[in-house]
């Protein structure tokens, strides 16, 4: 082995001890995520799911959030409704907690749901995602459970190091030549080889495999954890520094308040957003701030929207913001969730995203043994013994070495 590859290798194992356990953590959870929209739907069927009467027509939006408002015991954050009527719509409310707390569970004070039958508005169930399996995965995955400001950069620094792990994986793999011998060293798992050698090709053959893949999760995750990598990753896709300016919009304080803003902002939206198959509805927030209605195309990724923003006295429609006219950075950006989980390909993005996820979980562990197995090899080494022998009278003559023979069944000369 070159020096180059001892010093790669030296770095490899030092970077793989140091990030090896967060990183089994962060690849476990996503691999348990990656399913959790499939999941939850059988699941929570009856929550999420209503019979349509024959002309689905749903009740007013007020009426609706009325209901929800009820049961939440307060008004809620966001709606999504949907353009399958066979969809119960979902109310969620979330409240902010200690922002300095420790834990994940204490930044938060309310994070739950009410489902409603819109046209029937009678309510199918309720979830509170506080305790919901799949958040918690979703959280440990984020920031170890911990508040983010603690969490994140342990997550993140430790994705940076996975990802030079990677690379320097692949420099240490590299086969010298492909010839067929060299090539089914590198490109197959012989499984009747022993233990240590299957260990070691499912340490890089899988590796390998899912490379690719697998640095595209640790980047996409690295944009959220890491201000300047997402600026970074920003200005190469953008060719700017500067991205535009928002559109900010207020409310008219001083028109006519109407009864009903939110079923004129809503009936505006379904008009405006034709295409979509999800409408989330955000009400406005302080005396002048307006009502949000987002249009997702797509039944389950978050990228491809456009946004319109609505006077919440009036529910005029003051703007709006269309994906299609955002830059490349800013489209870059918005995508990074929807390739993170690997749901901007549909399910086999998905299945991608899992076996990459379940490759990297493994990568620690069959690093850990390959360790252990060389320390193991290398205390057993057995050392050749010199013996010194010193000739007797003249005490000038040189001193000679003899090395003792070693015993086999033929007859041993020095």
């Amino acid at each position: 082995m070159t020096r180059t590859k001892k010093f790669i290798l030296f770095v490899h194992r030092w970077l793989g001890f140091i990030s090896g356990l967060v990183v089994f953590i962060v690849a476990v959870t996503g691999c348990l995520f990656c399913f959790q929209k499939e999941l939850s739907e059988v699941i929570y069927q009856e929550q999420m799911f209503v019979k349509a009467p024959v002309q689905a027509r749903p009740l007013p939006f007020t009426q609706l959030n009325g209901i929800a408002k009820t049961a939440l015991q307060g008004d809620a954050s966001f709606v999504t409704t949907y353009k399958d009527v066979g969809r119960a719509w979902e109310f969620m409310r979330y409240q902010e907690g200690n922002p300095d707390a420790f834990w994940f569970f204490d930044t938060i004070n309310i994070y739950e749901s009410v489902f409603v039958n819109p046209y029937t508005g009678q309510i199918t169930g309720r979830h509170n995602y506080k305790t919901d399996f799949f958040v918690i995965v979703k959280y440990i995955h984020w920031s170890l459970l911990l508040n983010n400001k603690y969490g994140q950069p342990i997550v993140g620094y430790s994705t940076l190091i996975f990802v030079i792990l990677l690379i320097t994986g692949l420099v240490l793999w590299w086969p010298k030549n492909l010839r067929r011998a060299n090539f089914n060293k590198s490109f197959k798992i012989k499984w009747k080889a022993s233990f240590k050698r299957v260990n070691y090709d499912l340490h890089n053959v899988p590796g390998f495999y899912t490379m690719l893949f697998a640095l595209i999760l640790g980047l996409t995750g690295m944009v959220w954890a890491m201000k300047w990598f997402q600026a970074t990753v920003y200005v190469v896709a953008s060719q700017s520094t500067t991205p535009p300016a928002p559109r900010v919009f207020t409310s008219d304080t001083t028109a006519k308040a109407l009864s009903n803003p939110m079923d004129i902002a809503f009936h505006t939206a379904r008009r405006e957003f034709a295409d979509a198959d999800r409408i989330g509805m955000s009400p406005a927030f302080g005396n002048k701030g307006v009502i949000y209605a987002s249009g997702y195309r797509g039944k389950e990724v978050f990228y491809d929207f456009d946004m319109l923003q609505f006077d919440q006295y009036t529910g005029k429609l003051l703007g709006r913001e269309n994906f299609k006219d955002k830059n490349n950075g800013e489209k870059l950006i918005g995508m990074n969730y929807d390739i993170h989980v690997g749901a901007i390909w549909g399910l086999p993005g998905k299945i991608l995203a899992f076996l990459a996820s379940l490759v990297a979980a493994s990568l620690p562990v069959t690093g850990i043994i390959i360790w252990l197995g060389k320390r193991k090899k290398s205390k057993g080494k057995k050392v050749k013994k010199l013996e010194v022998v010193q000739p007797s009278g003249n005490t000038t003559q040189p001193r000679r070495v003899f090395m003792k023979p070693r015993v086999t069944s033929q007859t041993t000369t020095l």
